[in-house]
């Protein structure tokens, strides 16, 4: 549980973070706390995935710091990355 929720405000902080990086991308703060969070518990479930360390580590109960930085970047670019992509996308279209 705690895993899903590093991902998720990770995922927001990134989104959040692309959306004011550059007019390009930007959503809205409210879109871009969606697109982040979306991405963020996407991208870390697939790290999860791809990392079975980071699964063994959460099911032992020893979270290891590397298991939460590792996370906290997982979820950080995955939200920065949606974000810009959804917001690329709508500039685009609206142009």
């Amino acid at each position: 549980m705690e895993q899903i929720l590093i991902n998720l405000i990770s995922g927001a902080l990134g989104g959040v973070a692309a959306g004011k990086s550059s007019p390009t991308f930007d959503l809205g703060m409210i879109g871009n706390i969606i697109a982040g969070v979306v991405g963020g518990g996407v991208v870390g479930q697939v790290v999860t995935l791809l990392l079975p360390s980071v699964i063994a580590a959460v099911q032992s109960g020893n979270m290891s710091v590397s298991g939460i930085v590792s996370q906290v970047i997982a979820g950080g670019a995955g939200g920065a990355i949606l974000t810009a992509i959804i917001g690329a996308v709508k500039n685009k279209a609206a142009a």
